[in-house]
């Protein structure tokens, strides 16, 4: 029988596991068990524990350094989530990956904070920035969090938008489509066009890179294609 008064609570140690899968899903690379229980605040030991349940159900591996990542069962996971939207995306995703030489990628609002649900990058690019599917950071910043806000009404959004963020969504809604440079990843700039569908939580698509020769509305157009063409098969 556990010890009850050293075990942790049930809901403590599942909110633990879940912040693991979220600090993992945000690292840019994998993360070493160490630098995972200085992230979540915990003793080494406590991360490790967590960790080898998780690594149990696949949710997480470990290369030959010990170095953990995301699991191949979180894919297969992350697959069934807006299944039908992401099947339709997917090739728009692609086409628009490898004609930019950009990853391409698919947000959605997930409480206050803008998701990764698929990304793709150029097959045949030098150089493309990683977007991994699950990333997440506040919707309140960067292109595709602009893009998901003009989609609310002004009383859903936070309470906590900057006057300079209610500039740039009402930027977005002028023009069509959002901005952000070096707002989520330094050095990275991002254009995003929302994606609004019948029925299901506000979502936007975008890309990021480095530098490029093309012109935000020029991105935004290519953007714009894939997202009429997404809205027309599931909203029929």
């Amino acid at each position: 029988m556990p010890d009850r008064t050293t075990a942790a609570p049930a809901s403590q140690t599942l909110s633990r596991g879940i912040r693991i899968l979220e600090v993992l899903a945000d690292a840019r690379g994998p993360l070493t068990i160490d630098e995972i229980a200085l992230r979540l605040g915990v003793h080494r030991s406590i991360a490790y524990r967590l960790l080898r349940t998780l690594e149990d159900h696949g949710l997480v591996s470990r290369d030959a350094a010990g170095a953990v990542n995301l699991g191949a069962r979180m894919a297969a996971l992350a697959a069934g989530v807006a299944h039908d939207l992401q099947a339709e995306a997917l090739p728009e995703l692609t086409a628009i990956a490898n004609e930019l030489g950009m990853t391409c990628f698919l947000a959605v609002l997930d409480a206050a904070e803008c998701i990764t649900l698929a990304s793709v990058e150029p097959r045949h690019a030098v150089a493309s920035v990683a977007q991994r599917p699950g990333a997440r950071h506040p919707v309140t910043v960067g292109a595709p969090g602009k893009a998901i806000l003009a989609q609310l009404e002004p009383a859903e959004r936070p309470s906590d938008i900057s006057v300079a963020l209610r500039a740039d969504i009402d930027t977005m809604l002028s023009r069509g489509f959002a901005t952000s440079h070096d707002e989520v990843i330094p050095t990275v700039q991002s254009v995003a066009v929302p994606l609004a569908l019948r029925g299901q939580r506000p979502a936007a698509i975008a890309v990021v890179h480095v530098a490029t020769d093309l012109d935000d509305a020029e991105i935004a157009a290519r953007l714009q294609r894939s997202a009429d063409l997404i809205r027309e098969a599931l909203d029929g």
